[in-house]
């Protein structure tokens, strides 16, 4: 599939993902910076309802067909590291038979309205047209989505 060579024309979206759960003991974090930087991730899941893009600030997590399916395209702006995943009493308790996927952490270092993935000012996720519609079509049930027309 051809990219369009003029950039202006891909359209982007402010996507608020689902927060399924917080960060977990062992998570590796410099809060002496905003927003933290952090250096090894641990996601403790509260509750999962099957999105394919996940958050807890300041970090994104994809499953793994979802990784796969943005490395085809080859997206630009983000690198993917592993990520450790626990669950929390309560999603044991309340959602026994679900399943979690594998997950990938989506370290996101793009600038929005430019890169495939990036962050605007208020430290929301910016996301291309193209590896929108990779996620989209796997499953964003509960994420919020808006146009981004900003950044540039």
């Amino acid at each position: 599939m051809a990219q369009p060579t003029d950039k202006s024309v891909m359209r982007y979206f402010e996507v608020k993902p689902d927060v399924a759960g917080g960060l977990g003991n062992g998570t590796v974090m410099d809060t002496s910076v905003h927003p933290p930087v952090v250096s090894k991730l641990v996601y403790r899941v509260e509750g999962w309802f099957g999105d394919v893009l996940v958050t807890t600030f300041p970090c994104f997590l994809v499953t793994e067909e979802a990784k796969r399916g943005l490395l085809a395209i080859g997206v630009s702006g983000a690198t993917f590291a592993e990520v450790e995943v626990t669950t929390s009493e309560d999603f044991q308790e309340l959602q026994p038979d679900v399943e979690l996927p594998a997950f990938a952490w989506l370290k996101v270092d793009g600038r929005a309205g430019r890169d495939d993935f990036g962050i605007n000012q208020n430290l929301n996720l910016v996301v291309s047209e193209r590896a929108f519609d990779v996620l989209d079509e796997l499953g964003l049930p509960s994420a919020s989505i808006k146009p981004f027309d900003g950044g540039k």
